[in-house]
């Protein structure tokens, strides 16, 4: 605590100890420091970093400090899926501190004990202080912080504890930020570099040109060989860099309500309908059966659920229901009514949108709309015409927006329909900053409103129906002892469907749509808990996983270490892409043997060739509108006189031949020095990953945490 004695030094109020709760959120989160290796041992290793092995120990004391930051924050011990999170969190803590560390050394930079101060009560005061410290009025007061540093020692052992971590995490934020800005300021862009960026955001070319789609190929005309796809590989190596990976297959049994089990829930809820109309207190009734127990509460047909506002007008002392509805049911009771400060309403629009700002776009909106208006007045079908002319969301539904209240849509549209007296079509068209509306009032607007108490019992599997699905689980397990039989007592049994889960990571929560799936992706890295041993080899079949309501049963299929991706890890990718390099030069061969303009090459070509146009095509940006990200063909028409035909081009979705129509060469950059701010701006703002990335590349980081975790 050398810095709260400095401090106090130089000090001298008191601030609850919640204040310090709120600083270690801020800053504890980011880097914790201190480490203790007790044990020695191999098999306590979490991994290793820059040649530092780091002991289960050490990681889960970071990880403690991290999970009590996030209970501070959050109110709350964190779930299975938080604990993820924050055991990735520790571990970067650590691998940023180890291997920042040796680059601190290396430069010889410190923090001295007067630039903590500062931090703390000076001239450049931490965010996390200021924040924390800030009055109502926006106004940071240096001596409320003095006076709480006084006070440190009457407070409570736990705010001393939190105040103690936070200023062991200053030091090394502090290197950190120098560290990082010592290469932020080494970041240079030199005044060629400055005008190519500017001319690149400046010059526009408009052009015409001949495509040639990859898929006008058939897959099946193009034979790749392995060959071939291991040369691509070794030519892009860069590319397809890769962690370490886990696949699997496996078959997913849920545990869902049986018929059965629904029926005996029916039934429960059929005596509870008796019941309901005869309790005295409802509010009572309803805290004692109800799964999701809410207080009585006046409704408008607006929020009202579906099922019940189908049977307006309702009546009081009457109960509705029960009614099936994802998985529930539902009782209600309408126990009250009264007029509300608020009326609701239902009804259906066709939005007729400008099609630009002018008034003549204005008028031919109009036109339309006043068109499909006198449509529907002859006869035509609303939900017909609202799914042909509509422009918004609501196409689908043929215009209906469903129950709304006063106040939630725009006035000139609100004025209409809650000034309607009945339903029907309004007669005239509304016009609202959106474009013009065809409107029909479905159900006339009302301030009634009902007091609704509800009792909702959901429809859960029993444990006969739990201990059925286990029981199926394990009678998979028992028929597969390897990848042949897991695969032959799948398709044995139809009822049982497998799924695939491709390169899983050693960190990863989560198998496809299987949340919350940590222990099934540790047993494929090998570990597992006390109740079986990982897999070793590819092959071995998994113990029955419970992974929330659904039993399953897994194979590792595949290994795949970090390094390059090996072919049968990326062969349908990789395939994809050399397949089209193949068809570029077939696409690229007929079309060099044409000659003439670009109509009579297409027509040469065949249907598959498109002549098309793009106007005013940036250099930078490297997009045709259509046809998406194609920088070569976009950097070839720039080099190309007006008029000029390029020679076929392979690009990102296709063969091109571009023929500029013209060309806007950049105007002369006379501010370079904005340029060079800008371009010198978007480097830095990546300054900070790359750092990270390019340090942990070097660290050697080995990662067993799936050995623990």
């Amino acid at each position: 605590m050398a810095l709260i004695n400095t401090i106090r030094e130089k000090s001298g109020w008191a601030v609850g100890a919640i204040v310090i709760g709120l600083l270690l959120f801020m800053v504890g989160g980011d880097l914790f420091t201190g480490q203790n290796s007790f044990f020695g041992r191999n098999d306590r290793s979490v991994g290793e970093i820059a040649g530092q092995k780091i002991d289960y120990d050490e990681f889960n004391a970071t990880l403690e400090q991290a999970k009590q930051a996030y209970t501070q924050q959050q109110g709350r011990q964190p779930d299975e899926q938080a604990m993820g999170y924050l055991r990735e969190q520790a571990w970067n803590q650590l691998l940023y501190r180890i291997a920042f560390q040796k680059e601190f050394d290396k430069l010889g930079l410190a923090v001295s004990d007067d630039e903590l101060t500062d931090m703390v009560q000076g001239n450049n005061v931490h965010p996390s202080i200021r924040q924390a410290f800030t009055d109502s009025t926006g106004r940071f007061d240096v001596l409320r912080v003095k006076e709480y540093l006084r006070n440190l020692d009457k407070m409570d052992p736990q705010a001393q504890a939190a105040f103690a971590s936070f200023e062991q995490n200053l030091r090394p934020e502090r290197l950190s930020q120098k560290y990082t800005n010592l290469l932020k300021m080494s970041t240079y862009v030199t005044s060629a570099e400055a005008k190519r960026f500017n001319e690149g955001q400046q010059a526009q070319v408009s052009l015409r040109y001949l495509f040639v789609p990859y898929f006008a190929l058939s897959d099946s005309s193009v034979k790749v060989t392995d060959e071939q796809l291991q040369a691509y590989i070794d030519k892009n190596q860069g590319r397809f860099k890769v962690e370490d990976g886990r696949s699997l297959e496996y078959v997913s049994i849920p545990v869902t309500a049986s018929v059965e089990d629904s029926t005996e829930v029916r039934k429960t809820v059929n005596e509870l309908t008796t019941q309901f109309a005869s309790a005295p207190a409802d509010s009572v009734f309803v805290k004692l059966n109800s799964d999701n127990p809410t207080a009585p509460a006046y409704l408008t047909a607006a929020d009202m659920p579906e099922k019940l506002r189908e049977q307006l007008p309702l009546q009081v002392d009457k109960v509705y229901g029960p009614y099936a509805e994802n998985g529930t049911y539902s009782l209600y009771k309408v126990t009250g009514q009264k007029t509300g400060d608020q009326a609701a309403a239902r009804a259906s629009h066709i939005l007729i949108k400008s099609e630009g700002a002018t008034p003549e776009a204005d008028a031919a909106a109009k036109a339309k709309a006043t068109e499909v208006l006198n449509k529907i007045k002859g006869g035509a079908d609303f939900a017909a015409m609202a799914r042909q002319y509509g422009s918004d969301g609501t196409t689908a539904t043929g215009g209906d927006l469903g129950w709304f209240q006063q106040g939630r849509m725009v006035p000139e549209f609100e004025k209409a329909v809650f000034g309607a007296s009945a339903p029907g079509l309004l007669p005239n068209l509304v016009k609202t900053s959106f474009g013009y509306h065809i409107i029909k009032v479905t159900a006339a607007p009302t301030k009634q409103t009902y007091r609704v108490a509800t009792v909702q019992k959901s429809i859960q599997p029993t444990e006969g129906t739990r201990d059925a699905a286990y029981n199926k689980a394990q009678e998979l397990k028992g028929q597969a002892t390897d990848l042949e039989s897991f695969r032959k007592a799948v398709a044995a049994d139809k009822s049982l469907q497998k799924a695939e889960a491709k390169n899983l990571g050693r960190g990863d929560q989560a198998v496809n749509n299987l949340q919350d799936a940590r222990a099934l992706v540790r047993w494929a890295y090998g570990a597992d808990d006390s109740e079986g041993p990982g897999a070793k080899n590819v092959g071995d079949v998994s113990r029955v996983f419970e992974v929330g309501d659904t039993y399953v049963v897994a194979v590792l299929t595949g290994e795949r270490s970090k390094g390059t991706a090996d072919l049968a890890s990326i062969k349908p990718e990789i395939t994809a892409l050399v397949r089209n390099e193949l068809k570029a030069e077939q696409i690229k061969q007929k079309l060099s043997a044409t000659k003439g303009t670009l109509e009579q090459m297409a027509q040469a070509y065949g249907p598959a060739a498109q002549v098309k146009t793009a106007d005013n095509v940036v250099l930078g940006q490297g997009m045709i509108a259509g046809v998406g990200n194609e920088p070569t063909a976009v950097g070839r028409a720039f080099g190309l006189k007006v008029g000029q035909k390029s020679v076929p081009l392979a690009g990102e979705q296709g063969v091109f031949v571009v023929e500029p129509t013209s060309i806007q060469p950049a105007p002369p950059t006379t501010d370079v020095a904005a340029a060079r701010q800008q371009l010198t701006a978007q480097r830095a703002a990546r300054t900070d990953g790359l750092i990270f990335e390019a340090l942990k590349q070097h660290a050697n980081v080995k990662d067993n945490r799936a050995k623990f975790f």
